[in-house]
C-alpha cells in the first residue's frame, strides 16, 4: 500500500502549482520523454496512440469534405521562402537553417519547414494551368520545426506533429467558404470528440497568421482559466498566388490569379486535453479519443476462473468495437486502480469471484469516480451507454468552467482587476486600433484571443481609449 500512496503523491496538486501538475501528469502518464535536444521530445506509445486517434478522426472529416493527402519535402530553399515578404518576416525568428550537406557548405541555405505554404505554392505553379485544374484541396500530416526559445511539453516544441491543409480556388467565394468550413470542422472536432467547448472568431490584424488576409480561430479555456489557441484557418486571398506567379486561364479565357487557404491543428491539442480535463489523480481522457476506453481489472485473480472470466469480458467488449485492455500483472488491484485513473482511462471494470457468481462486474467512471454494478449479459450496451455519458459529462464540466469564468469589462482597470483576481476570458469592446491592443497587453498582460462571431454590443466605447467601439473582443492570458 505504501507504493500506491507514493505513486499518487508524485502528482502535484493542480490548485497548488498548475504548471508543475501539468509536467507531472505528462511524465507520470508516460506521454513523453525528453530528448538530448532542448524542445524536442519523444512521444511515447500512449501519447502517439492518442495522436493516432485524433489523426484518424480528423483525416476522415477532411476526406468527407473532398480533401486529399499529399506530402511535401521538409526542406525549403531560402530563395523560395523569401518570395512572400510578410510570411517570411513572420517566421524568421523561429526558422532552423541547414548550412552544411555532409562535409560541404551549401551554396544556398535551406530551412527546415516551419510551415509549407511556399512549397505548396511552388507546386501549384507547376500543375495549375486552367480553371479545370481547380480547386486543389490538399492536406499533409507531417512534422515542422520552429526554434522556440521557451519550450513546454505539447504546448511549445521545437519539432511537433501536425496537419496542415492547403487549398487553392478559382474564386474568392470558394476560398472564403473553404476557410469557414474548416474552422467549423475544428470546432466540431474539439467539442464533440475532445469535449472542449470553443469560442469561434476572427483574429485581429496584429494576431493573424503571417501572410494571411484573415485568420479564424477556435479558442479553448483551460482549467487554470488561460486560453489555448486550438485550431486556425487562414484566408490568403491572391497574395501568395501573385508572389509566386500562379495563374490560370479562366472560363472567359483570361489569365487570373487563384485564391488560397491554409488551416492546421497540432499535437498542442493534446496539451489542451490534459489542461481542460485533468485532475489531481492525473489524466482524464474523453472516451471518443482515449487509446483505451475500458480497462478490465481481475480482482483476486489467483482464484480459479477469475482470469478466464476477465478474458471473456475483454473479448466481448472488443468484439463490440470498444477499445478495451486488461491488466493481469502481479501488481495489487489498488495499484492498478491508481495507475489507470492516472492514465485517464474513462472506465474501469472490476471482476472477481463474487461478481462472477452474480453475473456482473463493477464499473468505475473516471470522470465522477462513481461505482455502478453492470450485468454481464448486457455488458456491451451498458458500457457504450456509460462511455456516452462520460463524454457528455466531460463536455458539460468544461463548458461550465468556460461560462463561469467569462466576464465583462468596461474599463482597462476593470479588465486588469478581473485578470489579476479571477483570470478567465474577458469580453470588452475595442475601437480597432492596434495601439490599444498593444497597450492592453502591456498594462493588463492580456492578448486579444479573437473577435467572436457571436458579437455583443456591451457599450459604445473602447475599453482602452474610450473612442467609438467597432468590435467586442475576447481578451485573456494565453499559452
Amino acid at each position: 500500500m505504501a507504493q500506491e500512496k507514493k505513486d499518487v503523491e508524485q502528482i502535484t496538486k493542480r490548485e497548488e502549482d498548475f504548471a508543475k501538475w501539468y509536467t507531472d501528469v505528462v511524465k507520470k502518464a508516460e506521454l513523453i520523454d525528453y530528448s538530448q535536444v532542448k524542445g524536442c521530445v519523444i512521444l511515447r506509445p500512449y501519447a502517439y496512440s492518442l495522436w493516432e486517434n485524433i489523426q484518424r478522426i480528423l483525416d476522415g472529416m477532411f476526406k468527407e469534405t473532398g480533401h486529399e493527402n499529399v506530402y511535401m519535402p521538409m526542406f525549403i530553399p531560402e530563395s523560395l521562402l523569401q518570395k512572400e515578404k510578410d510570411h517570411v518576416e513572420g517566421f524568421a525568428p523561429e526558422v532552423a537553417w541547414v548550412t552544411m550537406g555532409g562535409s560541404e557548405e551549401l551554396t544556398e541555405r535551406i530551412c527546415v519547414r516551419p510551415t509549407s505554404e511556399t512549397l505548396f505554392c511552388d507546386h501549384y505553379k507547376n500543375i495549375i494551368k486552367s480553371w479545370r485544374d481547380l480547386p486543389k484541396k490538399y492536406n499533409q500530416w507531417c512534422s515542422v520545426v520552429r526554434w522556440e526559445k521557451a519550450t513546454r511539453p505539447f504546448l511549445r516544441h521545437r519539432e511537433f506533429l501536425w496537419q496542415e491543409g492547403h487549398t487553392i480556388h478559382a474564386t474568392v467565394d470558394e476560398a472564403r467558404q473553404e476557410t469557414q468550413q474548416m474552422l467549423r470542422i475544428y470546432a466540431d472536432f474539439a467539442e464533440n470528440y475532445l469535449a472542449m467547448p470553443v469560442v469561434r472568431g476572427q483574429k485581429t490584424e496584429k494576431e493573424k497568421f503571417a501572410g494571411a488576409e484573415e485568420t479564424y480561430t477556435i479558442e479553448c479555456m483551460m482549467h487554470d482559466k488561460k486560453a489555448l489557441q486550438s485550431g486556425t484557418s487562414h484566408y490568403f486571398g491572391d497574395g501568395f498566388a501573385k508572389a509566386f506567379d500562379i495563374k490560370f486561364t479562366d472560363k472567359d479565357n483570361t489569365l487570373k490569379n487563384p485564391y488560397q487557404t491554409s488551416w492546421g491543428m497540432s499535437t498542442r491539442i493534446i496539451g489542451g486535453i490534459i489542461m481542460t480535463h485533468g485532475d489531481d489523480s492525473g489524466l482524464k481522457l474523453p472516451p471518443m479519443v482515449a487509446p483505451v476506453q475500458v480497462m478490465v481489472i481481475p480482482v483476486a485473480q489467483h482464484k480459479e476462473g477469475v482470469i478466464d472470466a476477465a478474458d471473456a469480458l475483454l473479448e466481448t467488449l472488443r468484439l463490440s468495437g470498444i477499445r478495451a485492455n486488461i491488466d493481469v500483472s502481479e501488481q495489487s488491484p489498488g495499484w492498478k486502480f491508481a495507475e489507470y485513473e492516472m492514465k485517464g482511462i474513462p472506465l474501469r471494470l472490476e471482476i472477481g469471484p463474487r461478481d462472477i457468481q452474480n453475473g456482473q462486474c463493477l464499473a468505475v467512471r473516471r470522470d465522477t469516480k462513481e461505482k455502478i454494478s453492470l450485468n454481464l449479459a448486457d455488458i456491451e450496451n451498458s458500457v457504450k451507454d456509460l462511455l456516452e455519458k462520460i463524454q457528455k459529462n466531460m463536455f458539460e464540466e468544461a463548458k461550465e468552467n468556460l461560462e463561469n469564468n467569462t466576464f465583462t469589462a468596461y474599463t482597462t482597470e476593470e479588465l486588469k482587476d478581473i485578470i489579476q483576481t479571477k483570470g478567465g476570458f474577458v469580453k470588452a469592446m475595442w475601437c480597432g486600433d492596434e495601439s490599444c491592443e498593444i497597450k492592453l497587453k502591456e498594462e493588463a498582460q492580456v492578448s486579444s484571443r479573437c473577435i467572436p462571431f457571436a458579437q455583443e454590443t456591451l457599450s459604445e466605447h473602447c475599453v482602452c481609449c474610450g473612442k467609438p467601439a467597432k468590435h467586442m473582443v475576447v481578451w485573456a492570458v494565453a499559452y
